[in-house]
């Protein structure tokens, strides 16, 4: 585990240096009243992991568990399938095309949004993607291209699909000049956080957030600012061989990062989102690396309580339970109340 407490001043600059690019929405309202008229859309539970506070030496620990998330598994359907719902309200969607790279669930909600609103899904997959998951994205209609060795590089092939045949770019990570989707896609997340609001009693006073190119931390964050202020320290969790955020906030600007392939590979983003890593200069406290082991740790730790995932799913988990070696550098305490997202179910 490896931790850096946000350089202000570095953090700073980075934020500055991101001026012309847009922070992550905080209108929840907007997605909850789309994401309503499905018919699949319910609200997922928050639980009490009573086992897992012991465990990380802390009061209370809270689970979003979003292993059931609109039958597919994960918080990802409330991303991309809302930008197309948003385009299917404009009479945008039927008869499109929609491509997209995918490490793991975003690709899931691009084909369950192209099906249900009448379009096409084509998702690029690298090579270390299980071709069981390619075959989930078959058996809901999606064109499964295979192209590179890594996230990056199936990024790169959809990318060039997309200009080759005019077809709608639907990625769940933005760069300079693209911009307009992933924010209405993170938008689609906070739904997830209005939720939780609802369902706590009280606010959390520690967030612990796992990130690949860091949508749902950063939307999750900036939901927290709005709700609860400066009050829950929020820390982001990243694999050690994937520190894309943790290296440009300690570096004070966007970078790409390179290391080997990780089990959490949901997570195994090496470049991060400019739009989260704007809004995560702005409204996390943290950001830490967990080893391999401890994303593993995380996960057997999870599946213990009843809570089974995958080590990307549980990798939040396995951050808290990783501060328990230092908690006076994350501020934990016997009375700590934390909040953690259980973000996909079990492989």
């Amino acid at each position: 585990m490896e931790y850096l407490s946000k350089p202000a001043t570095a953090a700073a600059t980075l934020f500055d240096s991101l001026a012309a690019y847009p922070l992550p929405s905080v209108d929840a309202q907007r997605a909850s009243d789309l994401l309503s008229r499905c018919p699949v859309a319910q609200v997922t539970p928050m639980v009490s992991a009573p086992a897992l506070a012991r465990r990380a030496g802390v009061g209370a620990v809270f689970v979003k568990d979003e292993r059931e998330r609109m039958g597919l598994g994960s918080f990802k359907a409330l991303g991309a399938a809302y930008v197309i719902a948003r385009d299917a309200e404009l009479g945008r969607a039927a008869g499109q095309t929609y491509v997209t790279a995918s490490a793991g669930n975003h690709g899931l909600s691009v084909a369950a949004g192209a099906q249900a609103f009448g379009a096409q899904a084509v998702v690029f997959l690298a090579e270390t993607v299980p071709e069981a998951f390619a075959d989930r994205l078959r058996d809901i209609g999606a064109d499964v291209r295979r192209h590179g060795a890594i996230y990056e590089d199936s990024m790169a092939g959809a990318a060039a699909a997309a200009t080759e045949n005019g077809w709608i770019l639907l990625s769940d990570s933005s760069w300079p000049g693209y911009f307009e989707r992933p924010h209405v896609l993170m938008e689609g997340y906070l739904v997830l956080m209005q939720e939780v609001v609802d369902q706590m009693d009280a606010p959390p006073t520690h967030i612990f957030l796992q990130a690949g190119v860091g949508g749902l931390a950063a939307a999750s964050a900036a939901y927290a600012r709005k709700t609860w202020g400066g009050m829950p320290r929020i820390i982001v969790v990243e694999p050690d061989a994937a520190p894309a955020l943790f290296a440009s906030i300690k570096a004070g600007s966007p970078k790409v990062t390179s290391g080997p392939s990780s089990d959490m590979g949901r997570l195994d983003c090496k470049e991060p989102s400019l739009i989260a890593l704007k809004g995560l200069a702005r409204d996390a406290d943290g950001f830490m690396l967990i080893t391999e082991a401890e994303g593993a740790a995380g996960s057997n730790i999870c599946a213990a309580a009843g809570l089974s995932s995958t080590p990307s799913g549980a990798a939040g988990v396995a951050g808290l339970i990783a501060a328990k070696a230092d908690q006076a550098a994350f501020g934990l305490t016997e009375g700590s109340r934390v909040l953690v997202i259980l973000s996909e179910e079990a492989s």
